[in-house]
C-alpha cells in the first residue's frame, strides 16, 4: 500500500528517518555504557572494593 503523502513527503520521511536515527543511536550508547559500567565494577571488584548493597543488614562497617 502506497501512501500519497502529498508535497511534504520528503519532509515527514526526512523527520521519520532523523527520529530513528537518534533512537538507535541512544540505544547504542546505552548498550555500550552499560557494558563500560559492568567491565568497571568488575575491575572494582577484582580488586577488593565491594558494594555496599552487597551487605546484610546486620553487618556494620
Amino acid at each position: 500500500m502506497i501512501m500519497s503523502l502529498g508535497p511534504y513527503a520528503s519532509f515527514i520521511v526526512t523527520s521519520y528517518a532523523a527520529a530513528a536515527l537518534v533512537v538507535v543511536i541512544l540505544i547504542c550508547w546505552i548498550v555500550l555504557d552499560h557494558r563500560s559500567q559492568t567491565q568497571r565494577l568488575r575491575e572494582l571488584e577484582r580488586s577488593g572494593v565491594t558494594r555496599r548493597s552487597g551487605r546484610s543488614a546486620t553487618d556494620r562497617p
